[in-house]
């Protein structure tokens, strides 16, 4: 069973079949990383689960249909994302929309895989993600996708930073907070899509949300939280990569196991700096 986990047989062979595979994993640790410092700082993680939900269901339809994957996973992605946006605007009704939205995704997509009667991996691919399932065209397409995402982020970081701290002081200073929200639920929905096509969509947030969720451990910078939570993300997708590359099993496994000891790690580090900060303020409280 070990030597299904982890085998390096052939490894610098198979190495080979995988570098569109290792440029896309670098490009969504990089997507990945800053969209996931904002879904943590509005929580919404909820909300990337729902929208892989209908991102799923999409490319399961594309599937069924024998059209583009990519298309059909960024179409659910977006459509999710814009019901989200509209219809939950406050997050009460943002939690019962997304509970509403995954269990139909969720179902749609479950259909359109009944009803494929092609390759089984192919199926599985779109709940688990695939390792060599990233062609050239669809690296074309993830790495237009994730180049609008960086965009829009870059355009909006600020004001979007600002709302999401303190939202009724940024639209007292005339920061379009309102329209803000369902512009960033978009660029979070072409950024979950372009995700679920390499780590499926069962297991998203480990890319999107758990990075995010370690920076925030470790450090509260509003500059080394988007880096730390970026880079964090990429090391665990190609090192996900890396290790699965001649396994018998999904990517996913590896991807989510090194995000979670990742968190694990960060987590422990920030309790250890906090401990210390409490014994130091101790220390400068007790008279002399």
């Amino acid at each position: 069973m070990w030597h299904e986990i982890v085998n390096f047989d052939d490894y610098g062979a198979l190495l080979g079949l995988v570098r569109n595979s290792l440029i896309a994993g670098a490009v969504l640790g990089l997507v990945g990383g800053l969209a996931g410092t904002f879904v943590v700082m509005r929580d919404l993680a909820f909300a990337v689960h729902g929208i892989s939900e209908l991102s799923f269901a999409g490319a399961a339809a594309a599937l069924l249909l024998g059209t583009g994957v990519a298309g059909g996973s960024i179409a659910g992605a977006l459509l999710a994302a814009a019901l989200i946006g509209v219809l939950g605007t406050r997050a009460r009704d943002r939690g019962s929309v997304i509970g509403v939205l995954m269990p139909f995704g969720l179902g749609l997509g479950v259909l359109f895989l009944s009803l494929y009667k092609g390759r089984a991996a192919n199926k599985f691919g779109l709940l688990t993600g695939q390792i060599v399932a990233i062609d050239t065209p669809r690296l074309s397409w993830l790495l237009g996708t994730s180049a609008v995402v960086l965009v829009c982020l870059a355009v909006m970081w600020r004001p979007l930073a600002f709302a999401s701290l303190d939202p009724d002081v940024a639209a007292a200073r005339g920061v379009p907070v309102r329209l803000l929200s369902p512009a960033f639920m978009l660029v979070l929905g072409l950024a979950v899509a372009v995700s679920v096509q390499v780590v499926g969509a069962l297991l998203v947030l480990a890319l999107i949300c758990t990075p995010a969720a370690a920076a925030v451990r470790v450090t509260a910078s509003p500059v080394l939280v988007p880096v730390l939570s970026a880079a964090l993300a990429t090391v665990s997708v190609v090192g996900g990569i890396l290790l699965s590359l001649g396994a018998g099993v999904p990517i996913s496994p590896y991807v989510t196991t090194i995000s979670f000891a990742l968190y694990a790690a960060c987590r422990a580090a920030g309790a250890v700096r906090a401990r210390r900060g409490r014994t130091a303020r101790r220390r400068d409280t007790v008279p002399t």
